[in-house]
């Protein structure tokens, strides 16, 4: 408690008992300096160590002080080290249920995770630090994706001091993800989710991760990657998986996940995939649109590999007569409604056989093979297209003078002017939406955040995309509603040297990041984003002149509205 006294920044968690476990004294006391400095400083940074993502914790920052508390800890007591770890193995600890994990997700419920099959009460480490919002994110559910954002934390002297707060072990039933459900639930069969992610429908299941997380890493794990499902999780046997490819001379051919791995050479294509409705709750703000009420994260990035569309196609008949009369190439997915209709969607065929395309028929997500959500064992990754293209679990491929047939390309996903409503709508009026328009939003400050004035500096971040492969070239930033604007630092990737895409080929978001003194005098600011593309596409500053009935294509300037307050 004295550690929480000095820290005057942890009291916004109110009163603490501290009861359950306890820091090695080595990282109590580097942690205390560290406060004791900061206290006698009026700035956020102590010799280039950030208190973000220094002090974020073990699970959801970087961790360098508890790593460095611990390693101290280590040297000096070794034998106690070793024996605490020999105690633990040779303990008989209890079993939980996920389900019993998941109702400790607060300080007053207490903190609990899991980490490979082991259960951790770590409410007293989220009390002790700055970072503690950012931990509580991962209360109720497991820490491998949030490592996977953190990968300072892949380290051993970390884990041994995670194991320290372990208090029993995940039921082998929860662990292998096999929980018994009814078999007339046709989602029964859906896959586990991490609680962190804010869930839009369940039935099928549509969520989002938290903008707080959503820039702080380039690549988006899996887990934290937006879920979009129309229907119900196919299950789909890789052994037995077959690709049917039809429309061409020669009659349909089909190949199996491994024809696509051993016949086709392997394409790494790093690109975001964004929903249509994407920002749709903000449109929804200005009049009611119908659809989910996607925030502003219903989008994320990924590196896909697989083999290339225009490979397949040509392997299973394509050529230059065919391209004298085909115009689209159709995709079906293996999931189905009750009636046995599958999702469906279609490209045009430029796109889909072009070299500068890169259209993949993806097996792996992020180096690993595509968890269930995201359409294992492949689905389509169309870069700079609507998500809505991408078809999971794809099962066939069909080229086409016509476009697809599906109500999700004909019913679906096109745009119509403001004045169309419900009632005079006409879907065959417009075209389905393909490429997407320039976007980016505001992801740190949160509207209504407080912000503490001391240092005098704000800083602002977010994500910026534009469809067709056109790149962002600018993000302009206003931190007074407007009046005047600053240019924000982009980042292209997680490499420090990347070197750009080619002309056309920007499939991948930029992050982008802002600091900057604070508006004097200012007691609320509206910040404000817009994104510039290399076509020099610009967002549109309002909702009314793009607001259509589906709450598609939201794109105007993203604001966020925040309180300053003194340090």
């Amino acid at each position: 408690m004295l550690l929480l006294r000095r820290c005057h920044g942890l009291t916004r968690f109110g009163h603490v008992h501290i009861q359950r476990h306890h820091l090695p004294p080595a990282v109590l006391s580097h942690a205390a300096r560290l406060c004791s400095t900061h206290d006698n400083t009026s700035h956020r940074h102590l010799s280039g160590f950030s208190w973000k993502h220094g002090l974020a914790g073990l699970l959801a920052g970087a961790g360098a002080v508890i790593a460095f508390g611990l390693h101290r800890h280590e040297a000096e007591h070794p034998a106690a080290a070793a024996a605490a770890q020999t105690a633990e193995s040779s303990s008989s600890l209890p079993v939980f249920g996920q389900e019993e994990v998941s109702k400790h997700r607060s300080l007053s419920e207490g903190v609990w995770v899991t980490f490979r099959g082991g259960v951790y009460d770590i409410t007293d480490f989220v009390a002790m630090h700055p970072g503690g919002e950012k931990i509580l994110l991962a209360a109720g559910g497991a820490l491998e994706p949030f490592w996977a954002l953190y990968a300072v934390h892949n380290q051993e002297h970390v884990l041994e001091i995670l194991s320290e707060y372990k208090v029993g072990e995940l039921c082998a039933e929860d662990l292998k993800k096999q929980e018994p459900a009814e078999s007339s639930d046709p989602y029964s069969t859906d896959p586990d989710r991490h609680p962190v992610l804010r869930v839009n429908s369940l039935k099928p299941f549509n969520a989002e991760p938290p903008p707080e997380i959503l820039t702080d890493s380039y690549i988006t794990p899996s887990a934290f990657f937006f879920k979009r499902n129309h229907l119900p999780v196919p299950q789909v046997d890789p052994a037995s998986y077959q690709l049917q490819v039809e429309g061409l001379p020669g009659g349909a051919v089909t190949f199996s996940l491994e024809d696509l791995k051993t016949r086709f050479p392997k394409h790494d294509v790093t690109a975001t995939v964004q929903c249509a409705g994407n920002r749709r709750s903000e449109m929804d703000r200005e009049k009611q649109v119908k659809g989910l009420s996607w925030g502003i994260s219903a989008i994320s990035n990924a590196k896909w590999s697989g083999a290339r569309l225009r490979d397949v196609l040509l392997a299973a008949g394509f050529g230059p007569d065919v391209a004298q009369w085909a115009r689209h190439v159709h995709f079906e997915g293996l999931d189905k409604d009750v009636t046995g209709a599958a999702y469906g969607a279609s490209i045009p065929l430029n796109k889909a056989v072009s070299e500068e395309g890169d259209v993949l028929l993806a097996y792996e997500m992020n180096g690993e093979k595509i968890p269930p959500d995201h359409g294992f064992p492949v689905r389509v990754v169309v870069p700079g297209v609507v998500g809505a293209r991408s078809v999971k679990w794809v099962g066939k491929i069909a080229v086409s003078a016509e476009e697809s047939s599906s109500h999700w390309q004909q019913y679906d996903y096109k745009g119509f002017p403001p004045g169309t409503d419900w009632n005079t709508v006409d879907y065959k009026s417009a075209p389905a939406i393909q490429e997407l328009p320039v976007q980016s939003a505001i992801t740190s400050p949160a509207d209504g955040a407080l912000i503490d004035s001391s240092d005098g500096f704000l800083t602002v971040k977010g994500y910026a995309w534009s469809g067709g492969g056109r790149e962002v070239v600018r993000v302009d930033v206003s931190l007074d509603g407007g009046q005047t604007w600053q240019v924000a630092k982009l980042r292209s990737s997680d490499e420090a040297h990347e070197a750009p895409p080619p002309p056309g080929r920007a499939w991948a978001w930029k992050l982008w990041e802002l600091t900057a003194p604070l508006p004097p005098p200012a007691q609320e600011l509206e910040i404000i984003c817009k994104a510039v593309d290399s076509s020099y596409n610009v967002q549109p500053e309002t909702f009314p002149p793009i607001w259509n009935l589906r709450g598609l294509l939201s794109n105007a300037w993203h604001r966020v509205t925040v309180k300053i307050i003194e340090g």
